[in-house]
């Protein structure tokens, strides 16, 4: 069972960035696609962007187009997100999961537990 540590959130405000990391411990990601998710006060999981195992793919959904990027260091076991020009829509919960990406953003897409996850708000 692959258990996530997502760090790197906090609050910003509207126009602002964030950058997320995760990792796991003890157990390489080097051959998972990842995926990030957030969740709303009130909300379902939705998904964000992924990324294929080797970092060739990536693929991000619409509200995000354009204003976020995701990328991984496998030396370092670990996947980023930077999320820039935030909106208060952007507050959110947000995990990583190993995802099979053929069915992204669909939540059948992960295939891993949620860990804790990583606060992001978003308010002047």
């Amino acid at each position: 069972q692959v258990k996530f540590v997502e760090s790197g959130g906090g609050l910003v405000q509207p126009g602002g960035s964030l950058t997320l990391s995760c990792t796991t411990s003890g157990r390489s990601l080097n051959h998972y696609a990842i995926g990030w998710f957030r969740q709303a006060p009130g909300k379902e999981h939705e998904g964000v962007s992924c990324i294929s195992s080797d970092g060739t793919a990536t693929l991000s959904s619409d509200f995000v187009q354009g204003r976020s990027t995701i990328s991984r260091d496998n030396g370092k076991n670990a996947i980023f997100l930077q999320m820039n020009n935030l909106r208060s829509e952007g507050t959110a919960v947000y995990y990583c999961a190993v995802v099979l990406m053929s069915k992204w953003p669909d939540l059948t897409s992960r295939f891993s537990s949620w860990g804790q996850g990583t606060q992001g708000t978003v308010s002047s």
